[in-house]
């Protein structure tokens, strides 16, 4: 039987990665590129032709995973944005208005505990060096853990209210539909 898959174009939407995984190789590496790269180091890596390469990072391109460069040589990187947009869209599937917002206001304690602690308004506004120095308690580690945890849990809590705020204009669409 004549194999009559173009090899021109992208793959179908209904399975992109069937087939050769030369698709997967790209996009696991596109993934971990936080640099621009260009489509025959991102093929070199992948171990496959820049032609294929390139087809495969343009198409990850116009779906919005991937950022193109336009320049001599084109590069491409991972487009955080699209990835960030897909972990809110799915926080809103996976969650109901009232759970999605019950994790926001513990995530709001957690935050107001760690501004209390250090007397803060932000992770970045504590000098953790000179908290250790004066400290019996606390150990630079124990800070830069700290720092870490607050920063973490107010990007988190930034991600849960947009998901909120998301499922909550989608039930009220819903509701008045």
């Amino acid at each position: 039987m004549p194999d009559t898959a173009s090899t021109d174009g992208p793959p179908s939407f209904d399975d992109p990665f069937s087939g050769d995984d030369v698709e997967r190789r790209i996009y696991g590496t596109i993934l971990q590129t936080r640099e621009p790269a260009t489509a025959s180091a991102i093929a070199e890596r992948v171990e496959c032709d820049p032609k294929t390469a390139r087809k495969y990072l343009s198409w990850f391109a116009d779906l919005g995973i991937a950022t193109r460069h336009d320049g001599h040589p084109t590069t491409y990187e991972r487009n955080d944005a699209y990835f960030e947009w897909r972990r809110i869209d799915q926080l809103a599937a996976d969650h109901s208005v009232e759970e999605l917002q019950t994790r926001v206001r513990e995530l709001t304690a957690q935050i107001a505990e760690y501004e209390d602690a250090y007397d803060a308004a932000t992770p970045a506004a504590v000098d953790a060096v000179a908290i250790a120095e004066t400290s019996e308690e606390r150990t630079i580690d124990a800070v830069y853990s700290d720092l870490a945890d607050w920063a973490t849990a107010r990007e988190e809590r930034e991600r849960y209210e947009r998901a909120r705020q998301q499922r909550a204009g989608a039930d009220g669409k819903q509701a008045s539909g």
